[in-house]
């Protein structure tokens, strides 16, 4: 499994994990906030300015990332065409990328043990009434290391599909397979939690 932290060093992996998750809490209910198109484009305007501080190759990283929403922001944009309400759906659109594209930045600058080590002191008051938060802390940590790792699997199962059939986009016909990569994935993972004593907390000592 591999990191999804960039490489390129930033002034914004030096911020604290638990200030830069408050923040986006703070701008994602913000973002809801703004219902004006005016407001949410100087808010995309913003987080566009963020990524471009560190760098033209830092700002290409995030923007591969966001690929993905791209899909999602078409499917609101035609919905909203269709019924037309064009205006409303380009706020919901410009502020789902705002919002993706501030996750992600967290992301990108963050470590995910840093990030973990915010969720178990958010969660210590279950501890205090005898509840066992690892499943939950370690079922975080394994979403966010797999989504790279199914990403590289799905785009490696495109190519195959374009090298048998170069005029044909692979499209929801690797879905299959790839649900299958996945599930063979979480059948290892599971065996391996079970070598090591499952998921007590003295497994984790």
């Amino acid at each position: 499994m591999i990191s999804m932290n960039s490489p390129v060093e930033t002034v914004f992996h030096r911020w604290p994990a638990g200030l830069k998750l408050a923040l986006l809490c703070v701008s994602g209910t913000g973002l809801f906030m703004v219902a004006s198109l005016a407001g949410q484009l100087v808010a995309l305007g913003l987080v566009a300015a963020l990524y471009a501080l560190p760098g033209a190759r830092f700002a290409r990283a995030g923007l591969a990332a966001l690929r993905p929403v791209a899909l999602f922001a078409a499917l609101i944009a035609a919905w909203h065409v269709a019924t037309g309400t064009l205006a409303e759906g380009a706020v919901i659109v410009l502020r789902l990328l705002s919002a993706v594209a501030l996750a992600n930045l967290v992301t990108m600058t963050t470590r995910l043990a840093d990030m973990l080590a915010v969720l178990h002191w958010l969660t210590a008051p279950l501890r205090w009434i005898g509840l066992n938060t690892r499943p939950l802390e370690l079922a975080i940590s394994l979403v966010i290391r797999f989504i790279p790792v199914l990403s590289e699997k799905g785009a490696a199962l495109a190519e195959s599909y374009r090298a048998r059939s170069p005029r044909r986009r692979a499209g929801w016909r690797i879905a299959a397979p790839l649900a299958g990569l996945a599930l063979d994935d979480a059948d290892h993972v599971a065996e391996a939690l079970r070598a090591r004593g499952g998921l007590s907390e003295g497994a984790r000592k």
